[in-house]
């Protein structure tokens, strides 16, 4: 057995059955994160929310994917075909694809480059091609508008990211995420991630994700009141469940950045308590319960309000924290809290 998994068809099955295995992860995890997402909207509302199919409604997500998958897919007539249904899979496979450099572990990671952070930052912004693609393969001018509009949010919000990345990179001198969660390690725990001494940019980079995944109060390249449904108007059974489970895929990425740039990632909030993967999955839940509940409590910004914010307040606040982390691990001040690299964690 030990020759096999030594030969070059052992390690393709071992990289196989890694993949499947975090591709397992996060299709499972869609499933309970489209459940969370809509009983904390109906808590808050003071409704049941989903409670009907299987216990405590549990299998309602699966009940709706499996009515969407049997549904006819209804093509527009003028659409291009062609791009009309590569676009939802391209979206749903480049949100999967970024989770092929996230670590769950110290080694737990299917691919541990060193420049992750880079790649991770790349293929979300190819996530703006299928977006586009079903705009315009749809021949319609609603979706058309709707994914002009999405498209230029989602650029304007990466910017911002990969500025407040960039602090987090300085600040650790490095691009590999487990390089990033081991320079967070230290006798203090919680108070020695990088949240305490990077505080401004969580807030700051948590707005930025909820804009960056179209997810209210920022959703308004298909609200209701602005474009129907956007891009995804004249999608329908297949294809819009994978725009969907790309979005919710694309949101608990998001969840995991934060976990991993700010939180530690696997690490124990108390020393002495052992690390592990738990600890990341339990960071990933709290934040995507935050999503949720900015979903459920704050109001739909109008689309020049959010242009501005990303523009005019964002981008240069990030801006200047780069320059400020810069400055601070070029001397190695305040102790060398923004200077892990230097110091040795």
């Amino acid at each position: 057995m030990d020759d096999f998994f030594a030969s070059n068809l052992g390690i393709g099955v071992i990289i196989v059955a890694q993949c499947l295995a975090v591709l397992g992860f996060v299709m499972i995890s869609l499933l309970f994160l489209v459940y969370g997402d809509r009983k904390i909207w109906a808590a808050v509302q003071m409704r049941r929310g989903p409670n009907v199919v299987g216990p405590w409604g549990l299998l309602q997500t699966v009940a709706d994917a499996l009515k969407y998958v049997v549904k006819e897919i209804v093509v527009p007539a003028g659409s291009d075909r062609t791009v009309f249904m590569l676009a939802p899979l391209t979206s749903f496979v480049l949100a999967v694809l970024a989770w092929s450099v996230i670590p769950f572990n110290d080694t737990w990671v299917l691919s541990d480059i060193n420049v992750a952070i880079l790649f991770v930052f790349a293929v979300s912004s190819l996530e703006v091609y299928g977006v586009i693609m079903g705009g315009w393969a749809s021949n319609s001018k609603y979706p058309f508008l709707g994914s002009l509009r999405s498209a230029a949010q989602m650029i304007s919000y990466e910017v911002s990211l990969g500025l407040i990345i960039i602090g987090v990179v300085i600040t650790s001198g490095s691009l590999n995420f487990g390089d990033i969660v081991r320079a967070q390690d230290g006798n203090l725990g919680f108070f020695n991630w990088y949240w305490l001494p990077h505080l401004p940019m969580v807030v700051l980079f948590f707005v930025s994700a909820l804009a960056e995944t179209n997810r209210p109060p920022f959703d308004l390249p298909e609200a209701e009141s602005e474009l129907v449904a956007g891009y995804q108007v004249e999608y329908s059974s297949t294809p819009f469940l994978l725009f969907m489970a790309g979005e919710y895929i694309a949101i608990f990425l998001m969840c995991a950045l934060m976990s991993l740039l700010f939180f530690g990632g696997w690490l124990s909030p108390i020393p002495g308590l052992p690390d592990g993967a738990a600890w990341m999955v339990g960071k990933m839940a709290i934040f995507f319960f935050l999503f949720a509940m900015v979903k459920a409590v704050v109001p739909r910004y109008r689309y020049d309000q959010l242009m501005r914010i990303g523009w005019k307040v964002f981008l240069p606040m990030s801006l200047a924290w780069v320059v400020i982390v810069a400055f601070l691990a070029k001397f190695e001040l305040l102790g060398g809290a923004y200077a892990r690299w230097a110091v040795g964690g």
